[in-house]
């Protein structure tokens, strides 16, 4: 369990490279290991996949998703409806007292469809406790974000089966 006194960092990954996702689940079994509670909310992800098979089988953490389905055939007034009340709750969640780290996957990708502000997610930052590690995941980071986090890690992309057409993997990309 992490000391209360202690300071919790702001984390960004970000980048086209494979991995924002997976290196959050990582540190998300890393914390439930060590006893820490863990949130781990998802924007716009949707469809279900192995990390959400295996949360729900062994427990480690929940994994929340306000937004489900398909979000391709979703209107962009539903999706900034569903990204906002995911936001809202992300904010209950990290006030809450309950979290020593709490992760906000694809945040970034809601950023740059205009489905959130940067100004929101700013304003989020400045309202996190000092003692929660919180994560930030998705494509193009903001600038701003990115000068006021205390980590930031770039996925490079430099080879990908994906650009050789195939098609993702049950277990492995999803």
């Amino acid at each position: 369990m992490v000391e209360k006194d202690s300071k919790g960092l702001v984390h960004v990954y970000t980048g086209d490279g494979k991995g924002k996702t997976t290196a959050a689940l990582g540190l998300a079994m890393r914390a439930a290991g060590q006893g820490m509670k863990v949130a781990f909310i998802q924007f716009l992800k949707g469809q279900p996949c192995g990390e959400h098979f295996f949360a729900s089988q062994y427990q480690p953490f929940n994994i929340v998703q306000i937004s489900v389905g398909d979000s391709f055939s979703k209107s962009k007034d539903q999706l900034g409806r569903e990204a906002q009340q995911t936001l809202a709750y992300a904010e209950q969640e990290l006030l809450s007292g309950n979290y020593d780290l709490v992760i906000l996957d694809e945040i970034f990708a809601a950023i740059s469809q205009d489905l959130i502000t940067v100004k929101q997610v700013l304003d989020l930052l400045d309202e996190k406790p000092s003692s929660v590690e919180l994560v930030l995941t998705g494509r193009r980071a903001p600038l701003e974000i990115v000068q006021r986090a205390d980590l930031v890690t770039e996925m490079l992309m430099i080879k990908h089966p994906f650009t050789e057409g195939t098609d993702a993997r049950r277990g492995i990309e999803y």
